[in-house]
């Protein structure tokens, strides 16, 4: 069997809204007498749209009707009707996901395809998103190396760190080529964290004043110190704390490579010729600061593999599987869609399961949005190949004190494991938990960060789930 599937990835940013179309090629790997396996074959971006400014009606709220209008008459430029799209995702990120009608837009644009994934990313979840599209994930692997991505767009910076191609840190600073924005030659916009910012450096920074180059190049100056600081070539100062959205990197590993993204990466250069605030924002500015900056120089900075579409690139695609044979349902819960995947490093599985706790609970706090909303994640691990009845217990325990905040929700607690032993985990976390709490436990399913999976109702006399895994397109 081999299929083309036609996908859509569309990003509404804090600066732009763009789409993708790729075509993606699945086919059966298994032989005619095993149980249908089926992956990706091939995958072409076939369409780019033009990149757009996001319309707004006002600071605080997206204008949906024009984003609507945007997105289908690129529909119809690619020649493409929403019932040719058999995959896709709408992401809504950077400032644009804290808006107040940000929810509404994005239910408003999920009809332009089937089964979307349809998602306000989180900070973390944008970073890590980002950096798999500028493929620091990948030169992480291949290397072997820590690489750390900054995705730098209009409104925030979403940094995300690899370590053998596992994320080990995310940190998001309010630090964008938008966050002062240029119109007749005087400044027409502050953001409320660039004001105090510019305000502790001395800088003379208002609404409605010229735009001095000068001032606002000092501004510029002092937003590429603070990626200086978050990356550690620079000592970290009081305005780091400031400019953090969500949290500071950790900083106890060191950063092999840098990656950067995002729309400001293709305005890192040495001088800036023809007119400084053409889009209207400062972004030349940071980025020219950026490349004077000691990134690049006390860390090798690689080149990424998309800049200003890193994350639309993203667009997702299906890959279906079959579960294990040993697996553990509970409930009527099934099927389920679109449920972001929290996957263990190597590194958090090294540590005693009864350590899982902790890590666990931090990294389901990457699913926490800006506006106190929760994706409800579901946990994918490896796991042992050889487990002991107590070591179970104990890997059960841990994840149920993990996963709390998941628990309390109405949504079943869900877990993917790579290795065979989900009807035995499966079964202790649901005698543990209760009748009151569906669990669902699979296995001999790979997963990622930043995908979302499927998984049907139990076929072949409840052996077995279809799963579908919705890898987003990070390369192509």
């Amino acid at each position: 069997m081999r299929e083309s599937i036609l996908s859509v990835g569309i990003d509404i940013g804090t600066s732009t809204t763009q789409l993708v179309f790729s075509r993606i090629t699945i086919e059966n790997t298994a032989s005619m007498i095993s149980v249908p396996r089926i992956k990706i074959a091939d995958k072409e971006v076939v369409y780019r749209s033009d990149i757009h400014f996001t319309p707004l009606k006002s600071a605080s709220e997206i204008d949906g009707e024009s984003v609507r209008l945007i997105v289908k008459a690129e529909y119809e430029k690619a020649g493409v009707t929403p019932d040719q799209v058999q995959t896709g995702a709408v992401i809504i990120t950077g400032e644009t996901a804290r808006k107040e009608n940000a929810a509404e837009v994005q239910k408003a644009l999920s009809h332009f395809a089937g089964e979307f994934v349809v998602a306000t990313a989180g900070p973390a979840l944008e970073g890590i998103i980002a950096g798999k599209g500028a493929n620091a994930s990948g030169e992480s692997k291949k290397r072997g190396a820590v690489v750390a991505n900054l995705d730098i767009g209009g409104g925030t910076t979403n940094i995300a760190v690899f370590d053998n191609g596992e994320v080990i840190d995310t940190a998001c600073l309010d630090i964008g080529g938008r966050l002062i924005k240029v119109e007749n030659d005087k400044i027409a916009y502050i953001s409320d964290k660039i004001t105090r910012l510019a305000a502790s450096n001395s800088i003379p920074l208002s609404v409605g004043q010229p735009a001095d180059r000068g001032f606002l190049t000092k501004i510029a100056i002092r937003m590429s110190e603070l990626l200086e600081e978050v990356v550690g070539t620079r000592p970290a100062t009081d305005d780091l704390a400031l400019i953090c959205t969500d949290k500071d990197l950790r900083r106890d590993y060191t950063i092999d490579y840098v990656t950067i993204s995002g729309g400001v990466a293709d305005c890192i250069v040495d001088e800036i010729s023809g007119d400084t605030f053409c889009y209207g924002d400062i972004g030349l500015l940071l980025g020219r600061a950026i490349a004077h900056s000691s990134i690049g120089t006390d860390i090798e900075l690689l080149t990424p593999a998309e800049t200003i579409r890193a994350t639309v690139v993203g667009a997702g695609s299906h890959t279906t599987d079959i579960s294990g044979s040993t697996i553990s349902i509970s409930g009527n819960s099934l099927p389920i869609q679109n449920i972001p995947v929290l996957k263990l490093s190597k590194e958090d599985e090294a540590l005693p399961f009864d350590a899982w706790q902790a890590v666990i609970r931090d990294k389901v706090a990457w699913f926490q949005l800006q506006e106190g909303q929760k994706q409800m994640p579901a946990l994918a691990f490896k796991g042992p190949r050889d487990i002991a009845f107590r070591d179970i217990h104990v890997l059960a325990e841990s994840i149920i004190a993990g996963m709390d905040a998941v628990i309390r929700e109405e949504s079943p607690l869900t877990v993917v494991v790579e290795n065979d032993l989900a009807k035995a985990l499966g079964q202790t976390l649901q005698a543990k938990l209760g009748s009151a709490k569906d669990v669902i436990c699979i296995d001999t399913v790979k997963v990622e960060n930043g995908d979302y999976i499927d998984i049907g109702r139990q076929i072949a006399g409840g052996n077995v789930v279809p799963v579908i895994v919705k890898t987003l397109l990070f390369s192509y």
